[in-house]
């Protein structure tokens, strides 16, 4: 198995002869269309999605227990309301 040094000089040699290459002409041009149309999307970076995720799962459990809190107020009321008939 190639280690990462090898992997990183093949990348950094291939980086080279494209740069001088009209490749690099239209890489360079692709980044600059792909960076337009990525400020035009509504995008949101891996760490606001985290966050927000966090936030989702804490409020999935709080959720979650107020629904057994309310499920054991509906079972004390039957059964208070059949006491009281």
């Amino acid at each position: 198995m190639l280690n990462h040094k090898v992997l990183d000089e093949i990348n950094a040699k291939i980086s080279q002869v494209l740069a001088a290459s009209p490749a690099g002409d239209v890489e360079k041009n692709l980044r600059a269309s792909l960076q337009g149309l990525f400020s035009r999307l509504d995008l949101v970076t891996r760490e606001e999605f985290e966050v927000q995720q966090a936030v989702l799962v804490r409020t999935r459990e709080k959720l979650d227990r107020l629904e057994v809190q309310v499920a054991a107020m509906e079972k004390q009321f039957r059964t208070e309301s059949v006491k009281q008939q």
